[in-house]
Parts: structure tokens; sequence; C-alpha cells
């Protein structure tokens, strides 16, 4: 599996995201620009010692990224989707894509590429989950239909 993070923002959510990839055996793409540098303490910090483990991809933009992916199985996370993340059925090496902390993915990427949106379930009053914690809610979601492949 792969987790797309478009312009993230918040190194500790960056960092807390590249852990649950390392755990998962899931790649992380990293497409720019960055709200903080790669070597920022907090994001090294919120990944402790698992860096080693994480397959970490840059990209200059979402184009240049999607260009490289073309025939691959993208679902966009958004809270604008009505489809829930549970309501999917998610495919071998997919590409989950989310937006950044502050304003989510660009409505140019979700009219522009082709995919299916999801979103996570909550209470209307709330904005949105924490974005480390929405990744981890759809990856393992994934990975639960997928029956945990390589994890014990």
């Amino acid at each position: 599996m792969h987790i797309v993070l478009v312009e993230p923002e918040i190194p500790a959510n960056t960092g807390n995201i590249a852990r649950t990839c390392a755990v998962t055996g899931a790649s992380l793409h990293l497409i720019k620009p960055l709200g903080f540098s790669t070597a920022d303490k907090y994001l090294k910090r919120a990944g402790l010692d698992y860096w080693h483990l994480v397959d970490i991809n840059y990209y200059d933009s979402f184009a240049d990224f999607a260009g490289r992916y073309k025939e691959k199985k993208f679902y966009f996370a958004t809270t604008k989707a009505t489809i829930i993340h549970t309501g999917v059925s998610y495919v071998p090496d997919s590409f989950l894509v989310f937006g950044k902390e502050t304003r989510g993915l660009p409505q140019q990427i979700l009219e522009g590429y082709p995919g299916i949106q999801i979103r996570v379930p909550m209470v209307s009053e709330a904005r949105s989950l924490n974005l480390s914690n929405s990744v981890a809610v759809v990856l393992y979601e994934a990975l639960r239909q997928q029956g945990f492949p390589g994890l014990q």
C-alpha cells in the first residue's frame, strides 16, 4: 500500500504517518511544497527509530507524482466525499491520497484525476479528524480487507 501526502504542513503528523508506514510496510509519498524541513527535529522525533524502515519518495508536484503511477488505483480522502472509507474494496498496491491539514485536497486534484473519493465518518459539527489518525484509520481498513498481508 502507498500513502500519499499532498503538501503536508505539520511535521509531527508526517512523522506519525511515517511511523505508521514503517509498521505496516506501506510506502510514503510526499508531494511538495512541504510545510517543514525533512530534517526537522519534530518530524524525526515522531518517527523515532523507524525511519530506516520507511520507503519515502518525494515529488515536486501532484502532476509529477500522478504521471509516474497512471495505471494504479487511487483513493482520495476528503470530507466532501459521499462514500465512507469502509464502503469500497481496496486493491493491493493502492495509493491512499490525503491533503494538507488546513485545507485538504485541492479541488483541481479531486476533479482532475480518476479515483474514488472516500471519507471517514464523524459528527457533522467537527471539521475533520487529525491527518495522522485519518491515515491510520483508512490504511488499516485497506489492510484488513486484504488479510493484513505481511503483518503479524
